[in-house]
């Protein structure tokens, strides 16, 4: 798909505490109660303040209306803009319907075939029918799609749109993107919440949900990338960030704990429901509750109370996905259960001295990650599970464990998305003033955690120790304990993964708020200076972000308003031209072979049966994609034509970006990984590996536009234009019956 301009347009691609808290929320107001807190469960002394002001009660409700009220404006203002980006870089309304359909690019056209394969059924429950019972996205195939990708969300709109009355005044393809782009009005309001919460200031979230939108090159895709998982899930993953840093609040009374609980299970849920990758991302955060818990900054039931949530959720998506052995295989669910089981036979763990419970620490960590990956490694046996070898194969091959020619775990490797996280990201974050105060607020919050950490294993689990905790001079509170090591441990994932950094940069934001409108670090700053006022506090806490804000304005809000006009228009005549062709030329069950990406967009578009698509998450499909792409490969023409056969291939598309691709280097190509994986020499100069052999047949892509035998034979070309070759397979005539009698 191309992309070109309506008219010039000078774009910038690249702009993209020491007084003690109340227990009640607060937010912006003045405090009426001080309190002391330790762990969850000690006793809590609460005064009233001195300066009690008659009618004061309704002061703090009004802040907190105002408040939300901000936080639903950013969050539509944020969502105005994507929708107008979009719409403005595609001239989305002027499209004809095919052309709107391409835009849908690679997995996501794959996806939103189901939501338009739902409204074309007779019924709600045919529709259905036809999702468990699919025989169109992979040929010879009878799949259940509801069990093997996440596409409830689909369904639900799907059936939403039908009991709606809006089919009058509202298409359905708008429908779903308003939708998503509603979502984003959601991440935005759990951002704004999340910082809100940790600084008791609205202060906080104004300014974490415009770091969002002015970062948005960093913090989301999904102008470009609507119908992606990520874009469905992430608003939920933050929306639970933000529940569980309210259920980790001081002094939460326990129906308002209990409420809290409930909105983590309905957000992790959701979360789960709506991405493939739930248990990797649940399996960090797992993590950190471990770590909080060996550090004594979490107490068991809030522990135990987290886990079960993330069980319970992956359970019920485990139902609902018809038992998906994935889900119960997953390394999350091994390692709750042993971090469950461990906690509760190896008593007296947070008794003793330093040394005496570091020991035990480190004894209790070995066991759990022993049995987990004995439960797992158990789980997948019995389950037969390699829905997600490709995975490990190539976190293996990442991080240097031996290097790999599989053909699944490079075609990972060689793409940018899952590379390390490119520098030029932290350029953009620090021209948006994010990075500098998310690094003060990350160093001095790190450093204080070691020292509260260092305090917890000195002292024993007793209640004198608990008391002792009270009185400590440096102390940190459960959520911004949770918050940190979230910002940390989802950090390293996108520095390693960068697919992986729109889970650390949108939360970048209101850690960063927190630290310019919060208490805990300006108090820090303050007693160094020893000027720690309360007068001084507040000046800081409100005029530092009032100034950020109004730079913010100044330097970036032109520059958003020339990105958010600018037109421009899709031109993609080539990919417009096949799709035509396909759909007024070959039978409605006609079978297509070819790349992952193309054969969606051919679903979406068409309708057409499909031998492989962008799903990943099978075995057999991935065995099966890797024959389909011998087309790339130096096969004989018999070979490919046995394979194609043999999935049940009518016609095979050939596209000149992939056969004589030059957007990877050489040893990422796709023709190089399928040399590779075929033992073969790769094209080009350079080096190879010396167990390589030179390939005897030409490649299949370039030597079949030669139109010779035994090429012509087997295969006749049908459609051509600049950018695709359509050839049909000839079926091979069965020998003579007379041959072999009646």
């Amino acid at each position: 798909m191309k992309v070109r301009r309506r008219r010039n347009s000078n774009l910038d691609d690249n702009s993209g505490a020491a007084q003690d808290r109340p227990p009640l929320l607060n937010f912006g107001g003045k405090n009426q109660r001080e309190y002391k807190s330790g762990q969850r469960g000690t006793e809590e002394s609460v005064k009233l303040s001195r300066n009690h002001i008659p009618g004061q009660n309704c002061w703090p409700a009004a802040v907190i209306a105002a408040g939300l009220l901000l936080a639903g404006v950013i969050g539509l203002f944020h969502a105005w803009c994507v929708y107008s980006i979009h719409e403005n870089l595609l001239w989305f309304s002027q499209l004809k319907e095919v052309e709107r359909e391409i835009s849908f690019r690679t997995e996501c056209g794959l996806y939103y075939s189901y939501y338009k394969q739902m409204l074309k059924a007779p019924s709600i429950q045919q529709g259905l029918y036809e999702l468990i019972h699919d025989n169109t996205t992979e040929s010879k195939r009878t799949i259940n799609i509801l069990q093997r990708m996440n596409i409830y969300q689909e369904v639900f709109l799907s059936i939403l749109y039908r009991i709606l009355p809006i089919q009058t005044y509202l298409e359905p393809i708008y429908f779903y993107i308003y939708t998503v782009f509603a979502l984003q009005t959601v991440y935005v309001i759990a951002l704004f919440i999340t910082s809100w919460l940790l600084s008791d200031s609205w202060l906080a979230g104004a300014l974490s949900g415009v770091w969002y939108i002015l970062n948005r090159v960093d913090t989301t895709r999904v102008e470009f990338t609507i119908s992606l998982r990520e874009n469905w899930s992430i608003p939920f993953f933050a929306l639970q960030v933000a529940a569980i840093t309210c259920y980790l609040r001081p002094q939460l009374k326990p129906i308002h704990q209990r409420v809290v609980l409930w909105l983590v299970f309905v957000s992790t849920f959701c979360f789960c429901l709506t991405w493939q990758f739930n248990q990797f991302v649940l399996l960090v955060q797992a993590l950190i509750i471990f770590t909080l818990d060996c550090l004594d900054f979490l107490t068991t039931e809030q522990v135990v109370s987290l886990y079960l949530m993330q069980v319970l959720s992956l359970l019920l998506v485990w139902l609902l996905q018809f038992c998906n052995s994935m889900i119960l295989g997953s390394l999350v669910l091994s390692f709750i259960v042993s971090a469950l089981f461990i906690k509760h036979f190896q008593t007296g763990l947070k008794t003793g001295g330093f040394v005496i419970r570091v020991g035990k620490l480190a004894l209790h960590t070995l066991l759990v990650l022993t049995l987990t990956f004995t439960i797992n490694y158990s789980a997948k046996k019995i389950l037969q599970l390699k829905s997600d070898e490709h995975i490990f194969k190539f976190i293996k091959a990442k991080f240097g464990f031996g290097a790999t020619r599989d053909f699944d775990a490079s075609l990972y490797l060689c793409e940018e998305a899952f590379g390390l996280l490119p520098l030029d990201t932290f350029e953009r974050l620090a021209g948006t003033v994010l990075l500098y105060p998310y690094l003060c607020t990350l160093s001095v919050l790190f450093i204080l955690l070691l020292l509260v950490a260092l305090s917890n294993l000195s002292t024993n689990g007793s209640g004198q120790a608990s008391r002792e905790k009270e009185d400590r001079t440096f102390k940190m509170r459960p959520d911004v304990a949770y918050n940190l090591l979230h910002t940390v441990f989802f950090g390293l994932l996108a520095f390693s993964t960068m697919r992986m950094k729109y889970l650390w940069t949108g939360h970048m934001c209101p850690f960063a708020a927190f630290g310019v409108c919060g208490k805990e670090v300006w108090s820090l700053y303050l007693r160094v200076l020893h000027c720690n006022t309360k007068t001084m506090m507040r000046l800081i806490r409100y005029s530092v972000p009032i100034v950020i804000l109004a730079f913010l304005y100044y330097k970036f809000w032109p520059r958003l308003m020339e990105e958010i006009s600018e037109l421009r228009e899709f031109y993609d005549p080539d990919t417009v031209e096949l799709m035509e062709w396909i759909r007024l030329k070959t039978p409605k069950r006609a079978v297509f072979a070819g790349s992952m990406q193309l054969l969606a967009g051919i679903k979406l578009c068409t309708g057409r049966v499909l031998t492989n698509h962008p799903h990943y998450e099978d075995q057999a499909l991935r065995e099966r994609t890797r024959q389909v792409y011998q087309i790339y490969a130096r096969q004989s023409a018999e070979e490919v034509h046995k394979v194609l056969c043999s999935v049940g291939a009518d016609y095979i598309v050939l596209e000149d970006s992939i056969c004589y691709e030059r957007r990877h280097s050489r040893g990422c190509r796709l023709r190089d990984l399928l040399d590779l994986a075929n033992g073969h020499i790769m094209d080009g100069p350079g080096e190879n590996e010396p167990d390589l052999i030179l390939a005897t047949h030409p490649r299949f892509c370039e030597a079949i536009k030669t139109d010779m035998t035994p090429y012509s034979t087997l295969f006749t070309r049908v459609f051509k234009n600049k950018t695709f070759h359509v050839y049909k397979l000839k079926k091979l005539k069965k020998k003579n019956k007379a041959e072999n009698g009646p």
